[in-house]
């Protein structure tokens, strides 16, 4: 049986995160096996912090956590990646329900 965890993860976005935004909306992301569903769910709802680091929530089975998806995606399109481990998912995204979204903070 496979244990899931929820993870925060806060990371300082590239200046190409408007290349991310293209993958995602292309269907880019949702497409890797096997977490490019919960990937793309995560970052498409993304917010942002006071310091405007991107800040979502994911889900991961491994440990060290999110390995693939960091080779695959996240270190093309962050930097200074910090990942949490968290009680739910539930309450990761309750806590960051009312950041601004990373989409709409990064628009180009």
């Amino acid at each position: 049986m496979t244990i899931m965890t929820f993870y925060e993860v806060r990371a300082k976005p590239r200046d190409n995160i408007s290349d991310l935004r293209y993958d995602i909306d292309h269907g880019m992301i949702h497409t890797l096996i096997p977490f490019g569903k919960s990937l793309q769910r995560s970052l498409e709802n993304a917010k942002v912090d006071n310091n405007k680091n991107a800040i979502w929530i994911e889900e991961d089975s491994n440990d060290p956590p999110l390995v693939s998806e960091r080779e695959a995606v996240l270190d093309r399109y962050f930097s200074d990646i910090q990942i949490v481990a968290i009680g739910s998912e539930e309450d990761g995204w309750s806590k960051i329900k009312n950041n601004q979204s990373l989409w709409e903070a990064y628009k180009t």
